[in-house]
């Protein structure tokens, strides 16, 4: 099945930038709509940006509009987090997914996504 790994997580001050890179492994992921999200303790996993399949079309949560672009690059595998400007209230554990439907959407509900890299940690320092 379908392997994710985040990496890039790390403790940044309010108005840096960071990149999260997201590497995807053991089948095929270019035909899928993937995402990231990210979860606090003690909150629910929320839905931060999503990207349909060939890159075309991404949505994002209010709460980062503006400040952070989701790409990908499909001939490697790979999908990525700019993020910047950030805000203490973005540290959290962000989390690569993907959703195994050829539907060309892109849903902000966790449970609408199969696959999950393991997470990385951001920390933003007021």
């Amino acid at each position: 099945q379908v392997q994710l790994v985040e990496s890039g997580g790390e403790l940044v001050q309010a108005g840096d930038s960071l990149k999260l890179s997201c590497a995807a492994s053991g089948g095929p992921v270019s035909t899928y709509t993937m995402g990231w999200f990210r979860q606090t303790p003690g909150k629910e996993r929320e839905f931060v940006t999503g990207i349909i399949w060939n890159g075309e079309r991404a949505k994002y949560a209010d709460a980062v509009k503006g400040r952070f672009t989701i790409s990908r690059v499909n001939s490697k595998s790979m999908l990525y987090l700019q993020m910047n400007t950030l805000k203490p209230e973005d540290t959290a554990v962000y989390y690569c997914a993907l959703r195994r439907s050829l539907i060309v959407e892109i849903p902000i509900m966790a449970n609408e996504y199969e696959y999950w890299g393991q997470g990385t940690q951001v920390t933003v320092s007021s």
